[in-house]
Parts: C-alpha cells; structure tokens; sequence
C-alpha cells in the first residue's frame, strides 16, 4: 500500500570510524519528531545497500526522500531515481541531511553537518529547484555500454586516487583534517601524472596530465564556479607542476583560488571525450569507480531532478 503523499522517506546512512558509531541519527530523529515530521526512517546496511532501499522507497510511493548521508549515498539515489520514467522522477523531490564522509553537494547549498535542526527547518520549506546531472558514457570490461550520473563532480588521475585515499583515512581517523592530511602524504609516492588525450570544446590535449575534474558543482575545490543548474559542465585540467608550484596549488585549492594556479586550465563546456587516459584512476561524486575501458564520454542532461534547497 502507498504510503501517504507528505510522508518523507528518510535513508539514514551512518558512518565510522575509530571514534564508533554516529550519533548523528538519533539526533535526526528527535529533531523530526520536535517538528512534528511525518516520517519513516530506514538505515542502510552497508554502502551497497543504499540503491536497493531507494528502490523501494520509490516503489512505495514516497514523494520525498531525504538521503541522511554523503556525496557517494546522494549519487547512488540520483542513479535510482534516473532509472525511472520522467513522470515518476517528477513527482519525487531528494534532499540531503549532510552526514557522509565529504559532504560537498551538500555544501554547495549551505547545508551544514554540524547544524541538524537548520537543514531539517529548510527542507520543511519543501523549495525545490531542478537541477542538472553530469553523466559519463562508457564501455566496461565486459564490452558493454553502460552509464553513470553525478551530481557534484568525475576526476580522471591523481585526484581519484587522492578521494580514495582521503574516503579511507576518514573511515579510519574519524577526522576531516586528519584524514586529509594523511591522504597528502601518501600522495608523493603515488603516481603523478598520466598519458591522455582529451576533446574540449575545439581543443584537443594530447600529452601528459597529472589530474582532470569535471565539475557539475564545485568538484571539492577544483571547478569552484560550477553550478548544477547552466546546463554546463566546468573542467579544470591540471598539468604536472613541479613541487613548489604543487604546494603552492594545494595551497591554492585549500583557500578556494584553485583556478589561478599556472598548472590549472580551466573550460567551460557541455562534453568532454576522453580518448586516452592509460593507467588513470577514475572517481565520480567521491567513489571511486572501475575504470572505463577505452575512451569515454561525459556530457550533462539538464533539470531532470527535484532537488530540496534551502530558503
């Protein structure tokens, strides 16, 4: 039996990490119930699991869903919902409740982990804007043709490794800053740079690249001026610097001027084809993904989800 129109469904999707588990949900809860929501809460098993619960969310007829969770549980339910028929996706609204690992979809809209009770008030408002997804076209190891959306961002190279790296020391460190840190470190023994040709727009690159983000959003600092609403996707292509120009870039990143480094090539543009990227990591919403075989594809597909914002 459908559950009725205003209820929300609610997909809680905890994390750990040395410090235990969250109590960020219980938190969620009593500020629902303070407010009176009508809801239903679900918590996800394992990361795996989030796909499935959606599905059923969706198949029961829940017209609001509030994923309690990061950029990688937010992309798996933007993957759910595009597998639906247009006029079921349009009857749905997603939201976010910030509470992942890296939360920046969430930052981009000024939903702010630390602040439960404001996010929860703003999506009260039910303030829906339809927003863009960025999709990239591949064959995998199979010869199949398959796809995948993100809502905040895909890299190609030593930033994929980096996500990872940092998704694994968070789990294990409990701390953003630890974490990042950490994932610094362990950065200068990994590989620096890849062989890649790529087509932007009229130009083509053709040589070595230490990293490619391809922004829907903000692309955790690499396309600050994306936005999930032109139409556009940013990208911004980094050449290998050497090591004073590479801290000087993190630095630069870190202050949010990543685009005024001399390594970083910045384009705006609604495709990109990657024809070559040997050997290269490939990370899309802060996950790491099994690397496309052969050339890619990645475009965008304009307003085709409901997305909560804030007031």
């Amino acid at each position: 039996m459908a559950v009725a129109s205003t209820r929300w469904g609610i997909l809680y999707c905890p994390k750990t990490g040395l410090l235990g588990k969250s109590k960020q949900g219980e938190r969620i809860q009593r500020a629902l119930d303070n407010r009176k929501v009508d809801y239903d809460f679900v918590q996800s098993e394992t990361s795996g699991s989030v796909e499935r619960l959606v599905r059923m969310m969706i198949s029961n007829g829940y017209k609001t869903i509030i994923i309690a969770g990061g950029d990688s549980a937010l992309n798996d339910a933007a993957n759910c919902l595009m597998q639906e028929e247009k006029s079921v996706r349009d009857e749905i609204a997603l939201g976010v409740i910030p509470n992942g690992v890296m939360n920046d979809f969430a930052r981009f809209w000024d939903f702010d982990e630390d602040h439960v009770e404001q996010t929860i008030d703003w999506l009260l408002l039910h303030r829906t804007r339809k927003i863009d997804l960025g999709c990239i076209r591949y064959v995998n190891a199979k010869g199949e043709k398959c796809h995948r959306y993100f809502l905040n961002c895909l890299n190609i190279g030593m930033t994929a490794d980096i996500m990872n790296l940092r998704r694994q020391t968070r789990r294990l460190f409990g701390s953003r800053t630890l974490s990042f840190v950490s994932s610094l470190f362990v950065m200068f023994f990994h590989r620096m740079e890849y062989k890649m040709k790529l087509r932007i727009n009229s130009d083509t690159i053709d040589r070595k690249v230490m990293t490619v983000c391809i922004g829907n959003a903000t692309g955790y600092g690499q396309t600050p001026n994306a936005v999930p609403y032109n139409g556009m996707l940013d990208v911004s292509v980094v050449y290998h610097p050497e090591v004073v120009q590479l801290i000087e870039g993190l630095w630069l990143l870190i202050t949010g001027r990543f685009l005024n480094h001399r390594s970083v090539h910045p384009y705006r543009t609604t495709e990109v084809r990657v024809d070559e990227a040997l050997h290269a990591l490939v990370g899309i919403d802060g996950r790491l993904m099994k690397t496309p075989v052969g050339a890619f594809k990645v475009d965008v597909e304009q307003e085709v989800i409901n997305f909560l914002i804030p007031a």
